[in-house]
């Protein structure tokens, strides 16, 4: 059994890979996965993130400022938000881990200020 902080970048490669090669996100999960066993939190994390992608896509361009839209954000960045805001949504875990593990993620794989749009954004929901 993975911990959750590993579950989580787990989900969010699989949920990379899946936006930039147009892959499955079924088959994502089982490439990226230690095991033929899908953790009950990841699938929620990833294939229920998918199903409901389309109103989190919303919830977060009503949220962005400016001109931006969750199109322009990076794959990465979009992986981490479908993720967090399907967390939120499910009630899967307090908004307060949710979002500390949103940001231990942007900054680990994300640009050095990007972290900041991700915490901004979260922190609305």
């Amino acid at each position: 059994m993975s911990s959750r902080h590993k579950l989580r970048e787990i989900g969010m490669t699989s949920l990379y890979q899946s936006f930039l090669l147009n892959k499955d996100i079924r088959q994502s999960v089982y490439d990226n996965n230690d095991s033929n066993e899908v953790d009950p939190f990841l699938y929620t994390i990833t294939i229920d993130g998918m199903k409901y992608k389309d109103v989190y896509i919303e919830q977060v361009n009503a949220l962005l400022q400016g001109d931006w839209t969750f199109e322009r954000l990076g794959y990465i960045e979009q992986a981490i938000l479908i993720m967090a805001c399907c967390e939120l949504d499910l009630e899967v875990s307090p908004k307060e881990i949710v979002l500390d593990e949103a940001i231990i993620l942007a900054k680990k794989y994300c640009d050095k200020d990007t972290y900041k749009l991700i915490n901004g954004v979260l922190d609305k929901l």
